[in-house]
């Protein structure tokens, strides 16, 4: 089961709101500190957008008119500018490191100066690339399938399938081995089916682009044709039994335990004992299939098609995992289709920013540790431990409150809430990282020695207690997320800086931000996947039927209501994909509105109103709608659409607080107005 990250542009509105002294000491200072911040507060508005008509455009027009899309992006918002402040530290980090010979950066530096040779990269050309290329093509027949695709799982190549750790769903304290689909060079299963224009041109896009990839790898025009024909021609038949983003969302479809034995008596067409040894991973006898019906179709796949065929589509994923690292031809053509057709960005991002990003991808917690000591401090903490306490409050009232749950139900939901573990920052434990070799010299080389180190480390789990204490993101990433199998909920260090969060800054914009993504985290243990966890993550149905009715009847709501709305002006979203999210969305921003009541001691000082004439209420909803302030390119919003179980940011704002009649009385809107919705309101939690 994956866990549930925010994924979203979060970052505070244009506001000017910072300033100084400790969090909570006594509540006169506190309130004195609030006065001070009301007269600096300056919300930047469209005054000629209601609220109550269209609050996403009321909230962030400004931000979005003064802050147009990068050449080198596909989409732009507040998140993006928190996250590329994030990017500037880390790339101080490692400029440095690079330069240096201290003992505790030396692997950063290392890799980022050979990710930061480009004239080096430009000289190799495909040469990185072709030992792996040459073990493909040294293949005899199909029966040695299975040790090759260990070799290239281990230098990061997405090839057939998947296989690794997973926490067990029986067991939540265990760790075993499980196999899924995977090896599609488009993003999703759908890609190779839909029959519209635009998925047909989509398709043709990418069959040329497979194409120029051959040519740049040395094959003449006519053989790298046939080779992008050959390739789509398999991977349409690996897309034939994959399962689709919707059903996976259903975790019991996912839940198929077996043994290794039975697994490898009814999927002959690869040797998955010589894969599994190869691969490195340990004996194991149980394990889990997600997807039972994609190694059926797998079978088929393989044996329909030639070994010939089947060694263009590997070379392809090799070209591909290594395209960004290769020379520029390679890099060119490799964003030409992944990032201008495929999301509409104009320009590559700089290489700094490429390298970076990698460098955090590789070795994560040994530059994340860096980046700790300098942005996230024991005051963040502080604040967060009390927002979280105020958070976890109000959802125990809420439940308790529930006119729809049985006090049976209610019961086994107030003791997962109780029991649900939070993260805060950064692991308690560092990973160790002394087994990765990293040269200063060899780019390709420290990627693929990366990915084998860290296929190494999850493979080592298998068979082993889960460790609680992992973290599933690194110490600067800009989000947070819910893990089911654990039952804990994790904010990283990266998504706690201002103006996204700031410890010094107003009760009202903090909660109505920050607040209401600890909200969204805590509901996703209570959304349509996480409620199918028990208290301590295992895979079990603890509501009672009738309840279990009833929530699926107000997630409906939620189906029928984000499913209406459309992006790109012709795509409409997939109400069923979003709906874990949207249900997040609206019970966390409701959560924290509970929350920031129960801290300013109750209505009459919620809509009390500071120096400048805005309520505390109010500017929790200004907070929300800050969140989400950004734009896309069309490309992104039909891929998004497709692929992101996140609804559209302005959906979120506009869906989100068009369900609540706090926020209708809170900005004086009307019945009739488009951001009420009345007795069409969807509220689960």
């Amino acid at each position: 089961m994956a866990s549930k990250g925010l994924f979203l542009t979060v970052s505070l509105l244009a506001v000017a709101a910072i300033g100084a002294g400790s969090y909570y000491t006594l509540k006169s200072n506190q309130q004195a500190k609030e006065a001070a911040e009301a007269a600096k507060l300056k919300l930047v508005l469209d005054k000629e957008v209601s609220p109550c008509d269209d609050f996403f455009l009321h909230a962030c027009g400004p931000w979005i008119k003064a802050n147009p899309i990068p050449a080198d992006r596909s989409r732009w918002g507040t998140f993006d500018e928190l996250q590329q402040r994030n990017q500037n530290l880390l790339h101080d980090i490692l400029e440095k490191a690079a330069k240096g010979n201290e003992a505790g950066t030396a692997k950063i530096g290392a890799f980022y100066a050979a990710c930061m040779d480009e004239a080096a990269a430009d000289a190799a050309g495909v040469a990185p690339v072709k030992p792996l290329l040459d073990q493909i093509a040294a293949v005899k027949d199909k029966a040695a399938l299975g040790a090759l695709i260990a070799t290239l799982h281990n230098a990061g190549v997405n090839a057939l399938f998947g296989f690794g750790a997973q926490q067990s769903f029986a067991k939540a304290e265990d760790t075993i081995a499980a196999f899924d689909q995977g090896g599609l060079g488009l993003p999703d299963r759908d890609y190779y089916f839909k029959d519209d224009e635009r998925s047909t041109k989509l398709r043709d896009a990418y069959v040329k682009h497979v194409a120029a990839i051959f040519v740049l790898a040395g094959d003449g025009a006519d053989m790298a044709d046939k080779k992008a024909a050959a390739v789509m021609a398999f991977e349409t038949k690996l897309a034939t039994g994959t399962m689709g983003k919707v059903d996976r969302r259903d975790t019991a479809k996912l839940n198929n335990p077996t043994s290794f034995d039975a697994f490898t008596g009814s999927a002959k067409a690869v040797d998955f004992a010589a894969y599994v040894r190869d691969v490195g991973a340990p004996a194991f006898t149980d394990m889990n299939v997600n997807d039972p019906g994609f190694f059926t179709n797998l079978d088929k796949a393989l044996a329909e098609t030639s070994l010939d065929d089947i060694k263009t589509y590997l070379a392809w994923q090799s070209l591909r995992a290594t395209a960004p690292w290769l020379s520029k031809g390679f890099v060119d053509e490799n964003f030409g289709f992944y990032g201008k057709t495929l999301s509409g960005a104009a320009e590559n991002r700089p290489r700094w920013k490429r390298c970076t990003t990698a460098a955090d991808s590789a070795l994560g917690e040994d530059l994340g540790k860096h980046f700790v000591e300098a942005a996230f401090g024991p005051e963040h903490k502080a604040r967060m431990l009390v927002m979280l306490d105020d958070l976890r409050a109000a959802y125990a009232e809420d439940i308790k409150q529930l006119d729809w749950m049985s006090e049976e139900t209610k019961a086994k939901a107030l003791e997962k809430l109780s029991m649900m573990a939070q993260k805060i920052g950064y692991p308690e434990n560092w990973r160790d990282y002394t087994a990765l070799e990293v040269k200063k010299d060899d780019l390709v080389g420290n990627q693929f020695r990366s990915a084998k180190f860290e296929n190494a480390y999850q493979m080592a789990k298998i068979g082993k207690k889960v460790d609680k204490n992992e973290w599933f993101m690194t110490p600067p990433t800009v989000n947070a997320y819910y893990d089911p199998s654990q039952n804990n909920i994790n904010f990283p260090a990266g998504i706690l800086q201002p103006p996204f969060f700031d410890f010094k800054a107003d009760d009202g914009l903090n909660y109505g931000a920050i607040g209401a993504v600890i909200g969204h985290e805590m509901t996703h243990g209570f959304d349509d996947e996480g409620r199918a966890f028990d208290a301590v993550g295992n895979l079990k149905d603890w509501w009672t039927e009738e309840d279990g009715h009833k929530f699926e009847a107000k997630a409906q709501c939620l189906v029928d209501q984000y499913g209406s709305y459309q992006v790109a002006g012709d795509t409409n979203q997939n109400g069923k994909l979003t709906l874990g999210e949207n249900t997040a969305d609206n019970g966390g921003l409701r959560l924290a509105l509970m929350a920031l009541k129960n801290r300013k001691g109750g209505e009459a000082a919620l809509a009390a109103k500071d120096a400048n004439g805005v309520t505390a209420e109010q500017k929790l909803f200004y907070g929300w709608a800050s969140v989400w302030c950004s734009s896309s390119k069309p490309e992104n919003e039909r891929l998004r659409a497709q692929t992101d179980p996140h609804s559209a940011p302005r959906h979120r704002v506009n869906g989100t607080v068009a369900n609540m009649p706090e926020f209708a009385k809170a900005f004086n809107c009307q019945p009739t107005d488009k951001m009420v919705r009345g007795d069409k309101a969807c509220k689960v939690w």
